[in-house]
């Protein structure tokens, strides 16, 4: 079942109403929230959801044995996971959230990096499909049979502090951080009161939403060149994309295969590790 939007990677609100009863379509609710804001997501999704919509947890679909939130499990947990929502092999996965496109560009980073590469984001997320007035169901799913999930990791979607560091050191990448600019100033704290405040010496601060119109839909290609291009990012040159804790870098991701840009990677512990680590460098201002 192929998607006519945005290469596969976004899907229209009309799409995916009129794909609902697909049978090899799997729906994913993917809305996470910071700890600050004192939402529950999965009390969110269970009293409205997209009909046949499953809870994406990225918190539970994490390395548990990792101090650092939600990174990413080894590929067997992933795979067992799935295995256990019904999402098997061949089907096609469409991530959605509450607040237009979020943390469902998290979930669909998940699934690239694990090599299932029929993944989309729904464009405008929940927040549009309800401004559409489009039909909304609650409670718990119904029990889906368990599919045979093959996880293959990516290597080249993800860098660790070590990579991250190496390429600053030696310009090997350029590294957007998905923060806000008050944040990524060090102008701001950060949600996380363990963290030191600032960026990463020779980051680019390429803020998410700026990706995004007022409707939470993704802006254009040709948009998103643009704002990386004005945040000093240049596009013929490799990328590593961070934020504070993984999420929203993912959006920056997103943004970068929707601009045609396939030499990108995601730095996983982002600024939760590297706020934390002492010997890793911290510069302030812009």
């Amino acid at each position: 079942m192929a998607a006519p939007d945005r290469e596969d990677n976004l899907v229209s609100t009309d799409w995916l109403q009129s794909h609902l009863n697909a049978p090899d379509l799997v729906v994913l609710d993917a809305s996470w929230h910071l700890p600050t804001e004192n939402r529950d997501a999965r009390a969110d999704y269970l009293a409205e959801h997209i009909p046949g919509a499953l809870f994406f947890d990225i918190d539970e679909v994490s390395d548990k044995d990792n101090p650092l939130p939600h990174m990413l499990p080894p590929a067997e947990a992933f795979s067992a996971r799935m295995r256990r929502l019904g999402i098997g092999d061949g089907k096609r996965v469409v991530c959605y959230d509450s607040k237009g496109i979020y943390s469902a560009a998290r979930a669909w980073w998940m699934f690239k990096v694990f090599g299932h590469n029929d993944v989309a984001v729904l464009d405008g997320g929940l927040k549009k499909w309800k401004a559409e007035d489009r039909p909304l169901e609650e409670g718990d799913p119904a029990p889906r049979q368990e599919r045979h999930f093959t996880a293959r990791f990516q290597s080249m979607l993800v860098r660790d502090k070590t990579e991250v560091a190496h390429a600053l050191e030696t310009g090997r990448a350029q590294v957007a951080d998905a923060r806000s600019p008050s944040r990524f100033s060090g102008s701001e704290p950060e949600p996380r009161a363990e963290l030191r405040s600032g960026h990463m010496p020779g980051a680019c601060n390429v803020h998410y939403a700026k990706l995004l119109n007022a409707d939470g839909t993704m802006k254009s290609a040709q948009d998103i060149r643009a704002v990386f291009a004005d945040a000093g990012v240049d596009l013929s040159r490799p990328v590593v994309t961070s934020c504070g804790s993984g999420v929203t870098a993912a959006i920056l991701t997103l943004g970068l295969d929707l601009a045609g840009h396939r030499d990108n990677a995601l730095y996983d512990g982002s600024w939760a590790e590297w706020g934390a680590d002492t010997a890793l460098p911290v510069t302030t201002g812009d």
